[in-house]
């Protein structure tokens, strides 16, 4: 039977439907602005790193990545909202050595599971932390220090729990007596050390060293088992006390259903924006140093946190609650 003008000229107006549903082309994602939850206060290592990751990640995405900082709790409060969140790839969460290690043991019935309610992303950078204490203290050196702690006690202020395990090792590990002071965040730990109301902290690279260059604080030591490349001259805590170690590492995170195929985009478009030459070397002056992964990668490095962690807590002698 011939085939009408009419027939054929529709024929193609009908091929979708007569597509079987796995052929059908799937919408593009993301569709819509991504969200990046930051669990904790703005000016503070994390959230720093990630807003200049959010410019090369907004165009590898081809959206605009929004910064929702959401603080409380030690990372529990953004964390938690991002682990009940639609896993629709729209909502992401940096995940820590704070909110995705230490809290599982710090905080006493954590309401999510780092390993279970979370897809991993992929690793994103780490840094380390510096020493420092007011300009007008005694202590001219670690060793001086630790020598001063153990006359008297001294304070050290923190505003994660890692900064906060950081001290906990050096008092430990040093033989030395010193009593811990909580802070919101980073940023006022490092006010109240400039002011002279607190003895030391333990803050980020990014942070700390504008102030160090200033005069308004003293930097001893930093936290990698190694002298940090950007500033040679200040000596590891290592160098004093064998075996000493601490980073501040970041990683990401989706809601634990989120689908296969979101999560690896995500993981590609997370990768090329960290490779990005622009970033690298932006972030590199501030301290940190980006790292690509897979997700699997990641969440095995994520589990190897968790245990490693909950030892340093135990030794350090820190308790839940």
């Amino acid at each position: 039977m011939p085939i009408s003008r009419r027939a054929l000229l529709a024929a193609p107006a009908l091929l979708p439907a007569l597509r079987p549903p796995g052929a059908r082309a799937q919408a593009p994602w993301p569709e819509r602005p991504v969200r990046i939850v930051v669990a904790f206060p703005a000016g503070t290592v994390t959230d720093t790193l990630i807003r200049h990751l959010s410019e090369p990640l907004s165009r590898e995405l081809g959206q605009p990545v929004i910064i929702d900082n959401r603080p409380g709790g030690s990372g529990v409060v953004g964390t938690e909202s991002v682990a009940r969140s639609a896993p629709d790839g729209l909502t992401w969460c940096v995940l820590s050595v704070t909110n995705g290690a230490l809290n599982t043991y710090l905080v006493p019935r954590l309401s999510y599971d780092p390993l279970k309610d979370f897809a991993p992303v992929g690793y994103v950078a780490d840094t380390a932390y510096i020493l420092v204490v007011p300009a007008a203290s005694p202590a001219r050196d670690l060793k001086g220090f630790v020598e001063l702690a153990k006359q008297r006690p001294l304070t050290f202020s923190y505003g994660n729990a890692s900064a906060r395990i950081a001290s906990a090792m050096l008092a430990r590990m040093g033989g030395a007596e010193m009593t811990a002071v909580p802070y919101r965040g980073g940023p006022e730990a490092l006010t109240d050390v400039i002011a002279g109301r607190i003895d030391s902290t333990f803050t980020d690279f990014a942070a700390g060293m504008p102030q160090v260059k200033e005069g308004k604080v003293r930097a001893l030591a930093v936290t990698s088992p190694q002298a940090f490349a950007l500033a040679p001259e200040i000596p590891p805590v290592a160098s004093l006390l064998p075996g000493y170690g601490v980073s501040a590492w970041f990683g990401m995170g989706l809601p634990a259903a989120t689908p296969a195929p979101i999560v690896a985009r995500a993981n590609a478009a997370m990768n090329a924006a960290l490779a990005d030459p622009g970033f690298i070397e932006k972030v590199g002056r501030l301290g940190y140093v980006p790292r690509g992964s897979t997700p699997q990668e990641f969440h095995a490095f994520l589990r190897a946190q968790i245990e490693e962690m909950t030892v340093r807590a135990k030794e350090a002698g820190l308790e839940p609650g």
